[in-house]
């Protein structure tokens, strides 16, 4: 895979082993390490390993590592050539950049201390807790508008030349020709700019006026986290227990209380109370949050189409250059030749067309408005007007999981007992067992036999299917974190007081609320089958029977889900048999070494994950009353320490850990949104590398991957093994480069050490791979991967997300689009287009993304070829008479050649399509082509400007050759020629004519003839009345323009392009 990466190779020398060997027995004298790091070994390792650990880098501290040899063998020594080919650009850059960090420096973070009912004693202030998408302020939109433009090349040239115009000397015509063509631009723009700003002021102002006030006496709420990770669960939040047993807000005098907190006590920004009430003390609000640390701030975006025409103009300067000064030198170099020259620039200034930059504004404005109005992508919001032509040049596209691709919606699909499984066809049966097996319990319960004392030692006898089926079904029903929810009848009174009697306990009003999806399911899952969960609070929680009996029973202890446990534990009593049980439930690698053996569980784990089925581990202990109160002292005290706490927490509850009974393994499938498949297909079909960044576990992952397709079924996936260090980082890169055709998959702390070591070959590997599944990725990390992106392929990125843990990742790429719809609208409001589906992508990209960046690319090259055409006649003009620096055309006649004359006509190619959109979807083939930039190079622009010199030389020749007396009659047979051979350009480029087309060509043809009567100062009305002018510029038109016609006829048959393959 990787055969084609420059590589370095290892040089052995005495000075670099010592410094290998120190490297290595950096842990410590005693520390073991594997023979793979041992130094005898390394020589021959190093060279077997064609990766970047050089000499050098050893060398070289570990810290800057990353940016060797690469970075040194680029170093270049910064002389004038490098200075006047962009170093000076680049400069410019950093100081603006040094002078930006010293303004807006970061002020320190430390230790806050909040007084409780004393607001005068708080020290500092609070930031303003409010969401800010917007560019500029009142002070700072008109000078950001006016740099965002004036730093284009072409729009400071016309600036200069505009400036000009006041030197007496330097004037050429009148001062409207200029500047009235560069205040429309800059008007055009402000316009569009502060449409677009007022638009996200508006949304801000929206979201920031969302408030909520609730109040509870129950010492948990429930919040919504969906506008920070776009995860629809609502999460359960513990008050901090000292606080509910207050009687009023406490005094100086009042003894200190101390109290170990964790995340259940604590809300986040951007979170909504979806239950209950809240009294909580601020700590962090604004700039301080964590939601807004993981984002940064909004910025311009510039699409490629505008550099690459920015480096035309620039070329056609240096053109523009060289013409001024070859016109100078046949001259003779006589009189004052340094004004002679500046004339020349003024005269041929056409050469780069002031209207290329409003056409392209005004087209990027007519796209927006063609995605808004598609009714097959309804509801789509174009939020940056500016880039709409990335949509069709992008390369990788990052996508986010949860809510984009999946619905975050579970469905459970499977049961699994070691000798049995049960599927959706066979979910009766264990309604049956449960039924049986309950009413086997209830009749034992209501015989005279008293409740015995759990025993742990008791004998192991081999139990019936429906004792089995009942146990794994009642450890699903109890082991979870979920709270049945009831709403209020309607018309109650909604006080805090009477909420109790006011809600309906009925099955139909109670909904299930947790921390993830899967833990719902499983609980919806165990009604079904007979065990409902009807009531639960913090200390204890009521199944319901088939039969209708209540089963109660006490929490007493509960361990939550973490990544680095990657499993949940529950120890409840059982109130009618005082029986205490310890169940546990997690992911099947943290779980084969905790339960009894078995010879079936790593098969049935696997065969499910290849189903794309989520699987959990469900097993159980019993213990006696010793046991728990032995363990719930030692668990007491290690939650009371202060250092290390979560080490000793850990510690204890491994005691309890061991020999555990397996129950049964889940499968739930995670629902995909729809038509996620074909969605993911089509972009595939169109060149487009797709890699999804997410937050989940890297099992979770993986399951999605392949049930969504981004992974085929007959794909290897190679999973990137957790790496801690430099050395094993290494050794799983060589592991990783060896193999081919194959996804990754990576977590997010080994993508970290990878990153810092190896950044180039990492991200180098990565991109030859097929897909990639970034796990346990933080919003930070997200938005780090797209840079890398795009600083190492030099490609066009596009990042999709639902989430505000997404908005870091869609500001970060050349193009964003956030999802918008019931996880939230953070991403949707800090995106640069917004969207209902994921499946809405498919033809945002492929449809429009294309059309609007061949109709950008066309328009572009037109509008750039009438101002070479009208500059080449200059050219002609003035060689003619004597290298005279006098204007061929002046006035009107310069204005209206670029507005009412051709304007609407040029413009109307932004109707233009090769293929229909339903063609475009059907072979999403044609978008790769776009990738290339062959719609707009060099080699497309050099033909333009071929055609624009034969055009404007036949034109102006023709004119002084046919022309009789007077020299009016040149300017008027060459201008009618120029207007009509411009309109016959634009037929000649349209690919699918359009009625607004005919309309803008006639319009434009008629406003023309009708100026001509008003227009006595430019010509002679007497003879463009005659039949002798008529044929003339007949006879012109058609030599300029029928062999551009017959060429492009000749080259269709010949060499067809591939759209016309389909429309033929």
């Amino acid at each position: 895979m990787a055969d084609r990466i420059p590589l370095y190779p290892v040089r052995s020398a005495a000075a670099a082993n010592r410094k290998r060997a120190a490297y290595y027995s950096a842990a410590g004298p005693g520390a073991e390490r594997p023979s793979r790091y041992q130094l005898e070994d390394e020589s021959a390792h190093m060279d077997e390993m064609p990766l970047m650990m050089s000499e050098e880098g050893f060398e070289n501290d570990e810290s800057d590592y990353h940016s060797l040899p690469r970075a040194r063998i680029t170093q270049r020594t910064h002389g004038l050539g490098w200075f006047v080919c962009g170093g000076w650009k680049f400069l410019c850059t950093r100081c603006c950049d040094w002078l930006i960090n010293v303004c807006q420096r970061k002020r320190e973070l430390r230790a806050r201390t909040v007084w409780l009912g004393h607001p005068e004693k708080c020290e500092e202030k609070h930031p303003r807790n409010s969401i800010k998408n917007q560019k500029y302020n009142v002070f700072t939109f008109i000078p950001g508008v006016l740099y965002e433009q004036f730093k284009f090349f072409l729009n400071l040239y016309f600036l200069v030349v505009s400036c000009s115009q006041f030197v007496p000397a330097l004037k050429i015509g009148y001062l409207y020709t200029y500047w009235a063509p560069l205040g429309f631009v800059l008007a055009v723009t402000i316009t569009r700019e502060a449409i677009d700003e007022f638009r996200r002021f508006q949304r801000d102002k929206e979201v920031n006026s969302q408030l909520y006030s609730k109040l509870t006496v129950r010492g948990s709420c429930f919040i919504r986290t969906d506008q920070l990770d776009g995860e629809t669960d609502w999460k359960l939040k513990v008050a901090v227990s000292c606080t509910q047993r207050l009687p009023a807000l406490g005094e100086d005098s009042d003894p200190p209380i101390h109290e170990s907190l964790s995340i259940e006590n604590t809300l986040w920004a951007s979170t909504i109370v979806a239950s209950g009430t809240v009294i909580g003390v601020v700590i962090y609000t604004g700039k301080e949050t964590r939601s807004v640390m993981n984002t940064s701030n909004p910025k311009n975006k510039v699409g490629l189409l505008d550099l690459e025409l920015n480096q035309l103009t620039k070329a056609l300067f240096l053109a523009l250059v060289a013409l001024s000064v070859v016109m100078v030198t046949l001259q003779g170099f006589v009189g004052p030749w340094y004004r002679s020259l500046f004339r020349f620039l003024l005269l041929f200034s056409y050469i780069i067309p002031i209207s290329l930059r409003v056409n392209l504004d005004m087209g990027k404005a007519a796209y927006g408005w063609l995605i808004m109005a598609d009714g097959s992508i309804p509801g789509t919001v174009v939020r940056t007007s500016t880039i709409p032509e990335e949509l069709g040049r992008l390369v990788y596209l990052l996508t986010d999981k949860t809510g984009t691709l999946t619905q975050n919606e579970m469905v459970f699909k499977r049961l699994h007992l070691g000798t049995v499984s049960y599927g959706m066809d066979t979910m009766d049966e264990i309604q049956s067992h449960v039924r049986d097996s309950c009413s086997q319990l209830h009749s034992q319960a209501t015989s005279s036999t008293p409740p015995r004392k759990a025993q742990s030692s008791a004998p192991k006898v081999r139990k019936s299917v429906s004792s089995r089926v009942h146990e794994a079904v009642k450890a699903i029903a109890l082991c979870h974190n979920v709270t049945p929810v009831y709403e209020p009848r309607a018309g109650g009174t909604g006080d805090a007081e009477h909420a109790e009697v006011d809600q309906d306990f009925s099955d139909e009003n109670r909904t299930y609320q947790a921390a993830s999806p899967d833990e719902v399911a499983l609980v919806q899952w165990t009604e079904r089958v007979g065990l409902t969960l009807v009531n639960r609070d913090l200390t204890s929680m009521q199944l319901r029977t088939p039969s209708g009996q209540i089963l109660t029973y006490s929490i007493l202890q509960t361990f939550p889900f973490t990544s680095e446990g990657k499993r949940m534990g529950v120890i409840v009593r059982d109130e009618s048999t005082a029986e205490i049980t310890f169940y546990m439930k997690g992911a099947d690698v943290a779980m084969s070494t905790i339960v009894q053996y078995n010879d079936w569980l790593e098969e049935e784990c696997g065969n499910m994950a290849r189903e794309g089925l989520r699987t959990l581990v469900v097993a159980k202990r019993t213990l006696t009353e010793e046991q728990y109160q032995d363990f719930e002292s030692r668990h007491a005290q290690a939650r009371l320490s202060v250092h290390d706490r979560a080490l000793k927490v850990a510690a204890v509850l491994e005691s309890l850990e061991r020999d555990m009974q397996l129950l049964c393994v889940t499968g739930v499938e995670d629902r995909l949104q729809e038509h996620v498949r074909p969605t993911l297909e089509t972009l595939r079909n169109a060149g487009i590398k797709i890699w999804m960044l997410t937050g989940d576990k890297l099992e979770t992952a993986t399951c999605i991957a392949k049930s969504s397709h981004l992974v085929s079924r007959t794909q290897d996936i190679h999973v990137f093994r957790p790496v801690t260090s430099r050395g094993e980082a290494h050794l799983e890169l060589n592991a990783f480069r060896r193999k081919h055709d194959c996804a990754l998959v990576i977590s997010g702390d080994s993508l970290e050490v990878c990153l810092r070591y190896y950044e180039h070959e990492l991200v180098e590997l990565a991109c030859q791979c097929p897909a990639v599944v970034c796990c346990r990725c933080s919003p930070t990390q997200k938005a780090r991967i797209v840079k890398l992106l795009r600083q190492h392929t030099r490609r066009r990125t596009c990042a999709i997300g639902d989430g505000g843990n997404d908005v870091s990742m869609i500001q970060a790429a050349d193009c964003g689009i956030g999802i918008e719809g019931k996880e939230g609208k953070a991403a949707s409001l800090a995106a640069d287009f917004s969207i209902r589906r994921f499946e809405h992508v498919g033809r945002l990209l492929v449809v429009h993304g294309r059309s609007s960046y061949k109709r950008s690319a066309a328009l572009g090259q037109f509008v750039m070829h009438r101002g070479l055409v009208i500059s080449t006649m200059q050219a002609v003009f003035s060689s003619v008479f004597y290298f005279a620096s006098v204007p061929l055309y002046q006035g009107f006649l310069m204005v209206g050649y670029a507005t009412v004359y051709t304007m609407f006509p040029v413009f109307s190619l932004v109707l233009d399509q090769d293929v229909k959109p339903e063609m475009a979807m059907l072979y999403p083939e044609l978008y790769k082509d776009l990738t290339k930039g062959r719609c707009l190079s060099f080699k497309t622009f050099l033909i333009w400007v071929l055609i624009s010199i034969y055009q404007g030389g036949i034109l102006m020749y023709g004119a002084l050759v046919l022309f009789e007396s007077e020299f009016v009659h040149v300017v008027g047979i060459s201008f009618t020629a120029l207007v009509l051979t411009e309109l016959l350009m634009v037929a000649l480029t349209i690919r699918t004519w359009h009625w607004l087309m005919v309309v803008a060509e006639f319009l434009s043809l008629g406003c023309y003839v009708a100026s001509l009567a008003f227009l006595n100062e430019y010509f002679d009305v007497a003879f463009i009345t005659t039949m002798t002018f008529l044929w003339k510029v007949s006879a012109i038109t058609v030599v300029s323009c029928l062999p551009l016609y017959i060429l492009k006829y000749l080259k269709r048959k010949l060499s067809p392009p591939s759209y016309s393959k389909l429309t033929s």
